[in-house]
């Protein structure tokens, strides 16, 4: 069976700070349609001044398999590309995460631009541009002037908006810790593609639901376990500090030890949901009222995600150089480790700055071309391509 494209992503920004050139941005399209057709941003950290050095670095990071006749696509500036971007998509409003579309503001080229987020999310970045911290570039009406964003709300009650052509979104709200003004909140992303009715899950920071008052995103996991993994294989979820940081000094963010306890969580929900439509297909004598238990045992969890790729993004950036190796390759590795000893069956990668990831579904298997630049230098370009077969129930 012929493969189906759903969506070329780059990204732009990946970390979580301090370095304020590798923040949380993402550019995002329908994989059928040219990137000056139009251009969905997932985040707004860093922007154009970043893309312009990773341009200049790897001129093709946007180029893509879908080339008519094999041409060569145009190559287009930093500031091009950003005149494509229809919209931007907001997780929440901290500065590592609208920090570009706040600066650019004012000279971003093209139509208007909405700004989708939830409520809270918008109100926030409405305290911004209150022409004192910067000059108010945005409005809720929609007869104000082009030259402002315009804010959108996304109301999380279940149901998928489209926001872009092909591209719908639903909003789940997540935990972000909490402040002197009580619970902060981030959100959960499923982005669909229309056409194929492929999607992938997004995270912005996530506070671990073990230490939440009030837990949330097992919300988002038992929404996605009956997608996983034939509509749903690819989640871009944070982990923003090391192994070892005590649960105080989190901030409403994850360590390795909290995504995997995450992600057994999401294992529970998929083998849960397996169960279900098993019972329910298999119904020819009256069932035996069975007891219900809370927990699944280790054996049970394995490889309910397998087929699953999980990208992390968010991490912390060590500034003071203590170690020979970057944060976010230890942060990536320990992660790894505990979804490999926990026999998940997921894979675990890096969403590397700079990456242009392709995300393909076949009845079958699901493919990923990763081509990616390491650093600022030309020298370690790479094309990666990994397969995973479905496991047949």
């Amino acid at each position: 069976m012929h493969p189906s494209h759903s969506f070329d992503l780059v990204v732009v920004g990946a970390g979580g700070g301090p370095d304020e050139t590798n923040l949380s941005a993402y550019l995002l399209k329908p994989h059928d349609t040219n990137w000056d057709d139009g251009i969905l941003a997932l985040e707004a950290g860093s922007g154009q001044g970043t893309l312009a050095r990773l341009l200049r670095s790897d001129p093709d990071i946007f180029q893509t398999s879908n080339t008519k006749n094999g041409a060569i696509s145009k190559v287009h500036s930093a500031s091009d590309i950003y005149s494509f971007v229809r919209c931007f998509l907001l997780t929440h409003a901290h500065l590592d995460h609208i920090n570009s579309l706040v600066v650019s503001a004012g000279s971003l080229r093209g139509p208007r631009k909405r700004v989708y987020g939830l409520k809270q999310t918008l109100e926030d970045l409405e305290l911004v541009f209150s022409d004192r911290i910067w000059p108010n570039l945005a409005s809720w009406k929609e007869e104000d002037d082009d030259v402002k964003l315009l804010y959108s709300t996304l109301i999380p009650d279940g149901r998928y908006k489209l926001v872009f052509p092909d591209i719908s979104v639903q909003s789940v709200p997540i935990n972000h810790g909490h402040n002197t003004l009580g619970q902060y909140s981030s959100t959960a992303f499923f982005i669909r593609h229309e056409p194929t009715l492929h999607e992938f899950l997004f995270f912005g920071d996530v506070e671990p639901d073990s230490i939440a008052v009030k837990p949330q995103t097992i919300n988002v996991w038992r929404l996605a376990a009956p997608k996983i993994p034939e509509k749903l294989s690819t989640i871009f979820i944070e982990c923003s500090w090391p192994s070892g940081r005590k649960d105080e000094l989190l901030f409403g963010h994850l360590t390795p030890e909290h995504l995997g306890q995450e992600l057994a969580a999401l294992a529970a929900e998929v083998v849960k949901c397996k169960l279900a439509t098993q019972q329910n297909g298999s119904r020819r004598r009256p069932a035996r009222k069975k007891q219900r238990r809370n927990t699944l045992t280790a054996g049970e969890l394995k490889d309910a995600l397998f087929g699953v790729r999980i990208f992390i993004i968010h991490c912390k950036d060590d500034m003071n150089g203590d170690s020979d190796q970057p944060l976010r390759e230890i942060i990536v590795e320990q992660a790894r480790r505990i979804v490999e000893e926990r026999g998940f069956g997921a894979k675990v990668f890096a969403a590397e700055q700079g990456s242009h990831i392709s995300m393909i579904h076949c009845s079958s298997s699901i493919l990923f071309f990763l081509h990616f630049l390491e650093g600022w230098g030309m020298k370690n370009i790479a094309i990666y391509s990994f397969e995973c077969t479905f496991m047949s129930t």
